[in-house]
């Protein structure tokens, strides 16, 4: 397994990333769009948290009509977020892209959208996500140029993000496989669990992440940054809400692509694998307050091997890595956030570690 130039979602060819990013006048919030080559791609879904916020993903059932997907919506602002999808399905349809609808010009975008919680968190409580957010980020994907890097950390829907007590944010990573097939990876990384192990320091990915032996921080530096972060984390303004349990800080995303031609069935299991690669990156997952979702999609241009009946083991395997890389890159690119909701800090600023 190689890494691309990009390490990116985008290595996937005719796969576009957008992000639309909101901070200041009270937002800290954002979307982030997954476009397809235009025609659409194979396209699953699978959803293990007990609290999804999502929309049309029944249309990705194998049993169900709708082939391909033009857009993935991941967006933050909870279940208003899901909104920012409108905007984007209003794109589509001025550019002619969804399923045909009866004549000319006719179609109807299925757009299937998932949301993070991050509702006053350093931003104000109604500051969401809208159309205009969704048209912005489709916008962003298309004029990207073929192949484009992917800004990682705190942009898009992982603008507001946390791990646990960490920012966390997008990151992204991909693979070609032996065969000649890549698989890629983009993840908003925003869990009610931490990427954090609390006795050494050093984040439960890096065991998987592909980075070699893991370099632990030093002691001292560990009791420091420990410190810091339970400072930060009592100190933080509370919610304007009656009950004062802070809220659950739940959910992460995925998008998982490859170039490889998958069966919509085919598509459902890399889905479904794929969530490996969260639990070996954070701990706990898939709570009743997570909203756990990741999506599959395929672009068909590369065939599986017909002769081996186990050709898509390599790109689950792959895929399931890749998550949990991309889940080390968003933690380690976000930045601290210092604002009237409360301090949040970021892993690099606790301990300066090397770079993803």
């Amino acid at each position: 397994m190689t890494t691309t130039f990009n390490n990116a979602l985008t290595d996937v060819t005719g796969v576009r990333v957008g992000h639309a990013t909101r901070v200041g006048d009270g937002f800290l919030t954002g979307t982030t769009v997954v476009l397809a080559p235009e025609g659409g791609a194979v396209t699953a879904v699978d959803v293990r948290g007990g609290g999804p916020g999502t929309r049309e993903t029944d249309a990705l059932d194998p049993r169900n009509l709708v082939q391909r997907i033009e857009a993935i919506v991941l967006t933050g602002g909870s279940a208003y977020g899901l909104d920012s999808a409108s905007g984007v399905m209003a794109w589509l349809e001025e550019h002619g892209r969804g399923v045909p609808a009866g004549g000319p010009g006719r179609v109807v975008p299925v757009v299937p959208a998932a949301c993070v919680f991050d509702l006053g968190r350093g931003g104000d409580w109604g500051a969401r996500p809208d159309a205009a957010t969704g048209r912005a980020a489709v916008a962003a994907a298309a004029a990207t140029d073929p192949c484009s890097p992917v800004p990682e950390g705190n942009v898009g829907a992982g603008t507001g993000a946390l791990v646990g007590p960490l920012r966390g944010g997008v990151g992204t990573a991909s693979a070609v496989l032996g065969s000649g097939i890549t698989v890629s990876a983009l993840v908003v990384a925003n869990a009610a669990g931490s990427a954090l192990d609390p006795a050494t320091g050093a984040l439960y990915g890096e065991f998987f992440a592909g980075r070699g032996p893991v370099t632990y921080p030093a002691p001292g530096v560990h009791r420091a940054a420990s410190d810091r972060l339970a400072a930060a984390t009592a100190a933080n303004t509370p919610l304007p809400l009656a009950d004062p349990t802070p809220p659950p800080l739940n959910t992460t995303l995925a998008v998982v692509a490859t170039d490889a031609d998958l069966s919509r069935a085919q598509a459902q299991k890399v889905a479904g694998t794929a969530h490996d690669g969260i639990a070996r990156a954070v701990r706990p997952v898939h709570l009743l307050n997570d909203g756990d979702t990741v999506f599959a999609l395929a672009t068909g241009a590369h065939p599986l091997d017909a002769a081996n009946p186990l050709a898509l083991n390599e790109i689950l395997a792959t895929g399931a890595d890749l998550v949990t890389r991309a889940i080390v890159r968003a933690v380690r690119a976000a930045e601290s956030v210092h604002g009237p909701g409360g301090t949040y800090l970021s892993y690099s600023d606790l301990y300066a570690p090397p770079g993803a």
